[in-house]
């Protein structure tokens, strides 16, 4: 756990370093809000086998643009959002059951951000790289299909999920999006895509706990809407 603290911290160092000025000076701060869907999962050890589970995102962001270096807008941005994350299990045991976990996270990346077009009007597109830690508000469980709920021949007999909570509230990682914007006189209109891989567990990992790694991932598209502050 130490280790992968100190990697989130470094990559937090390399976002803050990484916008110090060195080309043409900018002074542009933006805000902005978004929304979309996500898939998400979590990366069990044993392994669960899962589907595609779906979930809403939405949030705000605060972009500063700080310098032009050569084709390069660079800056940081900091945003706040509720992502709904959590994973669905494929059994495929002859049981019927169906299975979903519900998780909805408050979530903080510090990204940088690189852009490349136009500043003003006109398109730009962009990358944001950087280091995200989450806080789990709620959760719940999903029981479906056939009743009454058999787990006798679940695969590799993997069942110690079911009905426990979530343990490590806290959760961290690093997160990369790509998006497009157009930008208008009337703010700046766009669509991101973005990938988060959690280094932390949502469960203990200690050699007495029964999961070795159980880790979130998610997938999203979100629209975005953003204006000048100046």
């Amino acid at each position: 756990m130490k280790r992968r603290l100190a990697i989130l911290l470094s990559l937090a160092f390399a976002v803050t370093t990484a916008t110090a000025q060195v080309g043409d000076a900018r002074n542009q701060l933006s805000f902005g809000v978004s929304g979309g869907m996500g898939t998400s999962s979590v990366s069990f050890v044993p392994s669960i086998k899962q589907t595609l589970s779906l979930g809403p995102t939405f949030g705000v962001s605060v972009r500063h643009v700080s310098e032009k270096y050569f084709f390069l807008i660079c800056g940081t941005q900091l945003e706040c959002n509720i992502a709904s994350r959590g994973w669905t299990e494929l059994i495929e045991d002859g049981s019927g059951n169906e299975y979903t976990r519900v998780a909805n996270y408050i979530e903080v990346p510090f990204l940088a951000h690189l852009g490349f077009g136009r500043e003003f009007r006109g398109f730009q597109g962009h990358i944001n790289l950087g280091p995200q830690v989450g806080y789990l508000i709620n959760e719940r469980e999903i029981y479906g299909g056939k009743e009454p709920w058999d787990t006798s021949n679940r695969p590799n007999q993997v069942t110690e999920q079911y009905g426990k909570a979530i343990e490590n509230k806290l959760d961290y990682g690093i997160t990369a999006s790509v998006g497009l914007e157009m930008r208008t006189g009337s703010g700046n209109f766009g669509i991101e895509g973005r990938y988060y891989f959690g280094l932390g567990n949502i469960y203990g990992i200690t050699k007495k706990d029964y999961f070795g790694r159980c880790a979130n991932s998610t997938i999203s598209v979100r629209a975005t809407y953003s204006f000048n502050l100046f």
